[in-house]
């Protein structure tokens, strides 16, 4: 494994390690709680990234096996490397700016069980072994993908990992500031 797939495996299983630690003993209740009415829950924001990144499964399993023949539209995508560095941009958990979402993406609007923490903890072990299996010759930075959330959005893969590692450390980074909102339930 190279020294890249080390640290987003490492980067990953960090996130999902705090999550437990962090919210692993809120109740129902208290992960199903929001700040306001258009704010996210803490639960909320962990089906999300449960749902989103899900969505690249597939495209993992794809490059396990070697079946990574780019389409057309990757092949002479102009703005691959534009979109990378948006979404990491926009995604930095440090950026606390709002962002909307794809309907694909959209987390439960309602009840979600106690047991999301242990199912995003799950989940991101799914995610560190399909990792784990992309091909060691793989170029990250020339082999472009297709976002599985808007077919016209392409980047590199080295950037699709930096994006879910991004991504996990921005909601985790929200579910935080849930909990430490006003009026939280104790």
């Amino acid at each position: 494994m190279s020294d890249r797939i080390d640290q987003v495996v490492n980067d990953l299983r960090a996130v999902a390690e705090d999550s437990h630690t962090v919210f692993g003993s809120l109740s129902a209740t208290q992960l199903n709680w929001k700040p306001d009415p258009k704010s996210w829950s803490v639960a909320q924001c962990f089906d999300h990234l449960i749902t989103t990144h899900s969505l690249y499964f597939p495209l993992f399993e794809r490059l396990a096996v070697g079946d990574s023949k780019s389409s057309f539209w990757e092949r002479i995508s102009p703005l691959s490397r534009f979109f990378g560095r948006f979404l990491i941009n926009s995604m930095r958990p440090e950026n606390v700016k709002k962002m909307k979402t794809t309907a694909k993406a959209q987390p439960s609007s309602s009840e979600i069980d106690a047991g999301i923490i242990e199912r995003f903890r799950e989940h991101q072990n799914t995610i560190i072994e399909h990792v784990k299996k992309l091909p060691a010759d793989i170029d990250l930075s020339r082999t472009i993908i297709t976002s599985p959330l808007l077919g016209i959005v392409t980047y590199s893969l080295d950037d699709t990992l930096t994006i879910l590692v991004v991504h996990c450390q921005r909601h985790f980074g929200q579910a935080k500031r849930v909990i430490e909102s006003v009026g939280f339930p104790t």
